[in-house]
């Protein structure tokens, strides 16, 4: 199972989205079960559980774990493809972000735009990457610090982005033969105090029944904007350079 995938076609996105089916990929997710068994969980009759398992099925977000005899019946122990899903803009082709509409590194709009942009190419090199059988090679830096004042904010942004545009600038080969484009983004906002309601709820179900470690925990990217923070150049329109959020 893999710890997190990415969900691209508008239909499974759909699919993972209904209330019951989500429910149940969340009760696979902490391990194989039978339409029976997920039944007695979910309050449903054993036909309308394989109904949607069915369909879960189909679109690849459940698969078979195995097989087991009960009396005269075989029933088929199902799991989850995932501990976690992410469903990407790709889901919503026509409506999904573009960072590149407008530029503003204090609009934590244009932040969600990035990210949204992030989880797209990330999801779509995942999937390539895997359709090949090959690996991808990224790198992510996760961490947190706490400003004394809104000064000191501004003052690191300053420096982090003086600091990541003078590595681009002496690492960019633009030239380079046989080189490849790399994307990088750069951001910060203020830390969240705890996760949203239904994933900490998803969470605590999972460790209750001591089944897998808590899934990945997600990080909304929402803050209402400080004033308190100047503009400063960021190489803007450098091709590889990401913004600082």
């Amino acid at each position: 199972m893999l710890d997190v995938t990415v969900i691209e076609d508008p239909e499974a996105a759909a699919v993972s989205l209904d209330p019951v089916r989500a429910r149940l990929l969340a009760e696979l997710a902490a391990g194989p079960a039978s339409a029976a068994m997920l039944a007695g969980q979910v309050g449903l009759p054993r036909q309308k559980v394989n109904y949607h398992l069915k369909a879960l099925e189909r679109h690849g977000l459940v698969e078979l774990a195995g097989e087991r005899r009960k009396g005269n019946v075989t029933e088929r122990l199902m799991r989850a493809t995932a501990a976690s899903y992410v469903i990407s803009p790709l889901a919503l082709a026509a409506v999904q972000p573009d960072p590149d509409r407008f530029r503003d590194q204090l609009s934590a709009r244009w932040l969600l735009a990035l990210g949204a942009r992030l989880v797209r190419d990330v999801g779509s090199l995942i999937t390539g990457a895997a359709k090949a059988r090959k690996g991808l090679a990224t790198y992510a830096l996760d961490g947190e610090v706490r400003f004394a004042s809104a000064a000191d904010r501004a003052a690191f942004i300053q420096e982090l982005t003086a600091g990541v545009g003078g590595l681009i600038r002496k690492y960019d080969a633009p030239d380079a033969e046989g080189g490849r484009d790399h994307r990088i983004v750069v951001a910060v906002h203020p830390t969240l105090k705890s996760p949203p309601p239904a994933q900490a709820s998803a969470q605590a179900q999972r460790q209750a029944r001591a089944q897998a470690p808590a899934g990945t925990h997600a990080e909304a990217a929402a803050a209402a904007e400080d004033q308190g923070v100047p503009r400063v150049p960021a190489g803007g329109d450098h091709r590889n350079h990401g913004e600082s959020q």
